[in-house]
C-alpha cells in the first residue's frame, strides 16, 4: 500500500476544498503499479503512435491519476499544487483539452469507457499492436452504456483492452452487484479476479493479460476497499466527497502513518 501518494491525496484535496478522497484511495495502488510497470508511454513524446492509452473512466478519481503522474514526472509540482484553483489544469475531473497524457475528458460515469473500446477497436483496424487499460467503478457498471460497449468489444473480439472493475462496493449502497463476475463473462469477456491493493497480485494478473493469445476482452475486477489506508474513512457513508477540516486532517494523516 502506498502510503505516500494517499498522504498526497489528503494534502491536495484538503488544500483545494475539492475531491473524493476515499475514491481516490480505492485506486491509486493500481495506478502506481499501471505507471510504473505496465503502461507503455513516453515523457518526451505523449502522442507517439504505438502508444498505450489509460482511461480513467470513473473520473471523480482523478487525484489519484493526477498524483501518479507527478510520480512519474508527467505533471509537475507547480501544476499539483494548483489543483482546484482558478485556471489551474487540474479539477474534480481530468481534461484532455489541459492535460497531455489524458486521452479523455471523463467524469460523467459511462462515457470513459465506450471511448476506450472505440480506441482498442480503431488500434485493431490500423494493426498497430498497442494496448487499451480503462478504470470503471461498480456503480458506473450500471450504466446501459457499459453494457453496450462490452457487447461491442466481445464483438469484435477486442483483445488488446483491459478493463478494470474498481470494486470498493460503492454500489452495494443502492444497487448490489454480487454477480459482477457472471455479468461480464455472459457478455462474452474473460473475467480476472485481482486483489487490488497487492503488488504480487498486480503482477500475476496483468502479465496474464499481456501474455494473453485468445481473442477476448479482459475485464480484471480488482477487490478494493473505498477508503483504504485509513481505518477512518474506509467504507461509505458521509466521505464520499467529505473535505476534512483541520482536526480531521491530521486524524486521517495519523491513520495513514
Amino acid at each position: 500500500m502506498n502510503k505516500d501518494l494517499r498522504k498526497k491525496i489528503l494534502e491536495v484535496v484538503k488544500r483545494a476544498k475539492e475531491g473524493h478522497i476515499p475514491s481516490s484511495f480505492s485506486i491509486v495502488d493500481i495506478l502506481d503499479y499501471l505507471y510504473a510497470n505496465v503502461i507503455n508511454y513516453s515523457k518526451s513524446n505523449p502522442y507517439k503512435p504505438d502508444r498505450d492509452f489509460f482511461y480513467l473512466s470513473k473520473g471523480h478519481a482523478s487525484v489519484a491519476l493526477f498524483v501518479v503522474l507527478n510520480k512519474y514526472k508527467l505533471l509537475t509540482n507547480s501544476d499539483l499544487l494548483s489543483y482546484g484553483n482558478l485556471n489551474s489544469k487540474l479539477g474534480g475531473h481530468p481534461d484532455m483539452t489541459k492535460l497531455k497524457f489524458v486521452e479523455a475528458s471523463t467524469g460523467s460515469l459511462g462515457h470513459g469507457f465506450p471511448t476506450a473500446i472505440g480506441t482498442a477497436l480503431g488500434l485493431k483496424i490500423k494493426k498497430i499492436q498497442s494496448k487499451v487499460y480503462v478504470l470503471v467503478g461498480d456503480g458506473e457498471c450500471h450504466e446501459g452504456t457499459v453494457w453496450e460497449s462490452a457487447n461491442i468489444a466481445s464483438n469484435n473480439k477486442l483483445n488488446n483492452i483491459c478493463a478494470i472493475v474498481d470494486w470498493n462496493k460503492s454500489a452495494s449502497q443502492l444497487m448490489p452487484i454480487e454477480n459482477l463476475k457472471d455479468k461480464w463473462k455472459a457478455f462474452g469477456w474473460r473475467v480476472i479476479n485481482m486483489n487490488g491493493h497487492s503488488t504480487i497480485s498486480f503482477k500475476k494478473n496483468f502479465d496474464k493479460f499481456l501474455n494473453y493469445n485468445g481473442k477476448k476482452p479482459t475485464v480484471i475486477i480488482a477487490d478494493t476497499i473505498k477508503g483504504k489506508g485509513s481505518k477512518l474513512i474506509e467504507g461509505h457513508g458521509i466521505w464520499h466527497h467529505k473535505i476534512p477540516n483541520e482536526n480531521e486532517y491530521h486524524n486521517i494523516l495519523k491513520t495513514i502513518e
